[in-house]
Parts: C-alpha cells; structure tokens; sequence
C-alpha cells in the first residue's frame, strides 16, 4: 500500500487501514476498558480528519470516511462513558450524530442512539434513555437483524426498569429473548457481543430494580459463567453487581467474597463507570457489622484509593 502521507491519494486500502483501526480501538475496548484506550481513540480519530482534510479521492471514498469518522467519534463517546466523563462522552456522541444525519446513514444512527439510551439511563435520565432507545428500535425494525433488535429490545427494558415499569420491563426482555433466537440479517459487527449472557445480566439489573435481589443474583451468576473472557471489562462489572446484589439478599460473606473477587478481573481494566460501582459496594459492605464486611470493604477500598493515585 502506498503511504497516505508520500501519495495524498486515499483509496480502498487506506480505508481499509484506517478502518481495522477503529476495529483493533473496539477489541482493546472489550478487554480492557475505557480508560485507557480513549486517548488512543481520539488520536485515530484525529488522523482520520486529517485525511479527510487534505487526502485527494473520489465521492464515494469520501463518503465512507466521514461515516468511518462518524464511527470513531462514537466510540471516542463510548470510551468516554465507560470512563465516566459524562461530559466529554455527550460531546462526541452529538459529533458522530452529526456526522450520522448528513448522510441519513440508518446504521450509524441507530449505533449512537443505542449509545446514547445507555448513557442517559446511566445518569439517571430514563425517560431519555427510553425515547432514545425508541428512535434506535424504530430504524433498527427497516434493517431486519433479529439480534440487532434483541440488543436494542433489552436497552428499552433497562428504562423502563428505571422507571419502576416492571411489567413493560419484562414484556419488552421476553421479546428480546424471543428474537435472538430468530433467523434474519446479520447484526452489525460492533452488535456481535449482545448474545444470552447480555439477557441474562438484563435479567439480574431488572430482578435487581425491582427489589428482588435473591433472583438477581441467580441471573447474574449464569451472566458471569457464559461472558466470555475476551469481554474482560463486561465480566468485571457482572461480578461487581453480582456482589452488590448478594449483599442486599443478606449473603453478605459471599458478596464481600465476589467484591474481593473481582479484584482480580481489574487488573487489567481501567473502566469509570466499573471503579463507581465498586465504590458503591465498598461503602455499602462498611455499614455492615461482621469482621469479613469490614475487611473486605478496607480492601476494597484501599484498591480505589490506588488506582486513583496512580
């Protein structure tokens, strides 16, 4: 391939270049978190602009990079979210949207605001999240990928769960299940996670929402058994609230065991949004009496206090 910078002309190999990027950003992403991998998201998202503002290439090139920019952009916001700065996250989230709605590029749109409904649940804003959720299902159903569906299906189940709407909560999962089992169009390659053990953790955060924590906690034990290990943040955050959820059964040795546990899956993740909840955990387990919730929430906490010194 010749080089961008030594020809100006950008063709279908520097394309495919700069896409196997974003793919490489993704699959660092699923293993290790937000944290550490959005400043090199950002960077590759630079490089991209860059091309596109002084590489030499026909239209239908072009058009492909800016919706290539339009994809990094979103990730940049969803690094940005897992690392919980909410704010930056809305800033890229809103460019790639930009970036979606020139074009009318359905996939690329139905991405951000899948994106999106996860990160206003995440602050609290269901109603958003629903509506967002919504906007995604809406041009999601046109496409025809059963999973896509799926995936989207238990997003709108997480805010109405927030909602304090169980009954819908547990329609709109049932239906979930229901079409992942369907036959139709692939999903999208950055839909490929969202499979049984997704459901499964929608499950435990709906039981969970719901006050029933006992159930909880058994949807949420099948989640962490079938994440793969490749998922290394995903299986950190099942653990986390897995324990959370024991604590609030009464199993509470057990919880702070799982707490301790997880430990282990954050060596290498580096994820804001996965440090919280462990805060969380840490200072429900130090209202508890027995000497196992004290020292596992002193240890817990300990780590927090490292990982944000260092």
């Amino acid at each position: 391939m010749t080089p961008l910078e030594a020809s100006g002309a950008v063709g279908t190999a520097h394309l495919t270049e700069l896409r196997a990027g974003l793919r490489s950003l993704i699959h660092l992403d699923d293993a290790y978190g937000g944290g550490d991998v959005r400043s090199l998201a950002v960077r590759h998202l630079s490089r991209v602009r860059r091309v596109i503002s002084t590489g030499r290439y026909p239209d239908t090139i072009g058009r492909q990079l800016q919706l290539l920019a339009g994809e990094i952009a979103e990730h940049c916001g969803w690094l940005y979210y897992d690392a919980d700065d909410q704010e930056s996250a809305r800033r890229y989230f809103g460019e790639a949207l930009t970036t979606a709605t020139m074009p009318r590029d359905v996939n690329l749109e139905i991405l951000v605001f899948s994106s999106m409904s996860l990160q206003a649940c995440h602050e609290g804003r269901a109603r958003d999240g629903l509506d967002l959720a919504r906007a995604a299902q809406e041009r999601a159903t046109h496409l025809g990928s059963p999973t896509l569906q799926s995936l989207i299906a238990a997003r709108e189940t997480r805010a109405f769960a927030l909602m304090g709407d169980g009954t819908t909560a547990n329609r709109r999962l049932g239906e979930a299940m229901k079409l992942l089992n369907r036959k139709g169009r692939p999903s999208p390659e950055w839909a490929m996670f969202h499979g049984p053990a997704e459901l499964e953790y929608a499950q435990g955060l709906l039981y969970s929402e719901l006050g029933h924590h006992r159930a909880a906690t058994r949807f949420l034990s099948a989640a962490l058994a079938h994440r793969e290990t490749t998922y290394g943040r995903n299986r950190a955050l099942y653990r986390i609230t897995l324990a959370k959820n024991l604590i609030a059964a009464g199993e509470v040795d057990e919880g702070a065991a799982h707490a301790v546990g997880s430990l282990e899956h954050l060596e290498q993740v580096e994820s804001g949004r996965v440090t919280k909840r462990l805060t969380e955990v840490a200072g429900t387990l130090s209202t508890v009496k027995a000497a196992s919730a004290r020292e596992a929430a002193g240890e817990l906490a300990e780590y927090v206090q490292t990982r944000g010194a260092a």
